[in-house]
């Protein structure tokens, strides 16, 4: 009896750290869902997250050209929407200008996703990603 409760905590203690690790991904999808004050946003950065640190580090640019379509879809939910309620006056200016990158950097990672090599789709859903990034930077609070 002695030996199974020994056998029984060396099990639980060696599939603690798995156990932990799918918690700790469970809560950091969560909370990638909800980074935003506006839905689009977390749309947009639910389909750019997992290509972001997952595809692009292992350069699987068969999986970044099989979701192209689905992230330049909400990529241009982003630019339709524009400048969203709410965006501080001193930041609206360049929100703008910062929405015209993005929108150019989407129409140029979409054709390179169709037919441009892998080191063009690298650059250009590189430029969408850094793009992303200011636009977000300036969003309103929650």
């Amino acid at each position: 009896m002695k030996l199974f409760r020994i056998v029984c905590l060396l099990t639980t203690l060696a599939l603690l750290p798995s156990s932990l690790m799918a918690a700790a991904t469970l809560a950091r999808a969560h909370q990638a869902d909800e980074n935003f004050s506006v839905k689009e946003y977390n749309e947009f950065h639910r389909a750019l997250h997992p290509l972001q640190h997952e595809a692009l580090p292992r350069k699987d640019f068969q999986r970044i050209r099989t979701k192209a379509d689905e992230l330049v879809k909400y990529g241009e939910a982003i630019v339709k929407l524009g400048v969203p309620p709410g965006t501080s006056e001193t930041n609206v200016a360049e929100f703008r200008k910062e929405l015209k990158r993005f929108g150019d950097a989407l129409a140029k990672f979409g054709a390179h996703a169709k037919s441009g090599t892998d080191g063009q789709v690298e650059a250009s859903f590189s430029s969408v990603h850094d793009s992303f990034e200011v636009l977000a930077e300036m969003l309103p609070p929650k």
